[in-house]
């Protein structure tokens, strides 16, 4: 599948309720905008969908880890904007594990299972994408979200792959629970 645009988002959190934030808090997105070849018809066979996610996803998640630099990703997320023409399940289809795959490699590794939201939309929608730590799903200081808003897509006829980083968790947390500093990685999950 050809990529007929790319939008980039870039949010630098500085300060949060009266409170310096430090290190900054660094969330990117890189989205890409494509035709979605099974709007306005029903098709079983949907893994020309998955297949096509890998070099798309290459392409957007190296934009969105380098949108970082030089921070690294200590967590993601990944999302899917369907025009009303398409499926829900044409998004979801574009964000399997294929997809997940290429996301952890550009975050420089990854063992934990990758959030996710995918929902029908036009020109205009947002959608908010969650975030968690990319080696341990657990570590409740990292659930956070990083809301997009596409001016002019997707179109009827398009979907919109988005890809999220994010630098730390979010600031000021203070609800306990596993802390990044105790990650094990060894299942994702502690």
């Amino acid at each position: 599948m050809k990529i007929k645009r790319v939008l980039t988002f870039l949010d630098e959190i500085r300060s949060q309720d009266g409170q310096d934030v430090s290190p900054r808090l660094r969330k990117a997105a890189a989205v890409a905008i494509l035709d979605n070849p099974f709007a306005g018809r029903f098709e079983d066979d949907l893994s020309p969908l998955t297949k096509a996610s890998e070099t798309v996803g290459r392409e957007i998640c190296a934009i969105a880890a380098q949108l970082l630099a030089p921070d690294k990703a200590v967590s993601y997320g990944k999302a899917a904007i369907v025009g009303i023409n398409g499926e829900q399940e044409h998004g979801n289809a574009m964000l399997t594990t294929v997809f997940g795959n290429v996301m952890r490699e550009a975050a420089g590794g990854g063992k934990a299972w990758i959030s996710s939201m995918t929902k029908r939309g036009g020109p205009g929608s947002t959608i908010d994408v969650p975030l968690a730590h990319k080696d341990a799903l657990y570590v409740r200081s990292h659930y956070d979200g990083m809301t997009i808003m596409l001016p002019d897509a997707p179109q009827p006829d398009e979907i919109a792959i988005i890809a999220v980083y994010a630098t730390r968790g979010r600031p000021n947390h203070r609800v306990g629970g596993l802390s990044a500093s105790d990650i094990k990685g060894e299942d994702g999950l502690v």
